[in-house]
């Protein structure tokens, strides 16, 4: 809403609403007042609507407060193709970077959640739409493969709408072979691995890491899939199934072993690790 002042009947100018303390939800169009949203775990406390997270809030409501390592932080994406579309890589590295704070698409760490030791990666859409690069694929490689030498359980978050990521060619997708290699081997060390599929996580990232979790949790009406809706529509000549693509349809036909919401995605993950590792 604008907050440029008015003229009211006295002369007096008028203040207005300051900027962002409303929102609208997308899915049911109503004005919410920000602050409630975030007491909610930015979810929206008319219909449940789950709006995007940042990484470094994630962190903040999956772990234990000040508990997180970051790890691999040093490492940052180069241009090995010198690609250009509408501007050089070079450059919307740049731009992205400073936008977003984030080096690249992937954050990844050891850390705790209500006292279990366990290793956290996240790939945030807000980064070239947390596309699957060189960088991503080796922080997440290099995240799996101290947790097989800790013997310690794996959270994946993915929210990749981006696949694996044009700039960087055959070497992007080369990444999906090698974190999945990755997790065989952690696999075959009796690693836990827990996927948690939030919206949207699609291309690359959905066809390799993302489906290979032991348990694979979602959050409600995320989207997830290969190619979007609209493209598998006009490949296919079909009208597609209400719903299509989204977490609940995915649930129905086996995919997902569990839809929860963000309020109780830190204590069903918990739950999940005892379950499996300490019984």
């Amino acid at each position: 809403m604008a907050s440029t002042p008015q003229e009211s009947w006295n002369g007096r100018k008028k203040r207005g609403v300051p900027e962002g303390l409303w929102i609208q939800c997308p899915t049911c169009n109503a004005t919410v007042y920000k602050k409630t949203v975030d007491e909610a775990l930015n979810t929206c406390p008319e219909c449940n609507h789950h709006f995007y997270v940042p990484t470094q809030t994630r962190i903040k409501q999956l772990l234990d407060e000040g508990s997180f390592e970051e790890w691999f932080s040093e490492l940052s994406p180069c241009d090995p193709l010198e690609f250009e579309d509408k501007k050089p890589y070079k450059e919307r590295l740049i731009e992205e970077q400073k936008k977003t704070g984030l080096k690249e698409a992937c954050v990844a760490g050891r850390g705790y959640m209500r006292g279990r030791p366990l290793i956290l990666a996240i790939t945030d859409s807000s980064f070239i739409m947390g596309s699957m690069g060189s960088v991503v694929g080796e922080k997440l490689t290099r995240a799996i493969e101290k947790a097989t030498e800790m013997n310690l359980p794996v959270i994946i978050v993915s929210g990749s709408g981006g696949g694996a990521r044009m700039h960087e060619g055959i070497i992007s997708l080369m990444q999906m072979g090698k974190v999945s290699a990755a997790l065989s081997r952690f696999h075959k060390a009796k690693g836990l691995f827990i996927s948690v599929l939030t919206n949207p996580t699609m291309g690359g990232v959905a066809a390799s890491f993302a489906s290979l979790g032991d348990v694979t949790l979602a959050e409600p009406n995320a989207l997830v899939g290969f190619a979007g809706p609209r493209v598998v529509s006009e490949t296919i000549k079909e009208k597609l199934p209400d719903g299509f693509q989204t977490s609940e349809f995915l649930m129905e036909h086996g995919f997902v072993d569990r839809i929860v919401t963000r309020q109780k995605l830190r204590s069903e993950i918990a739950k999940i690790i005892d379950y499996c590792v300490f019984q």
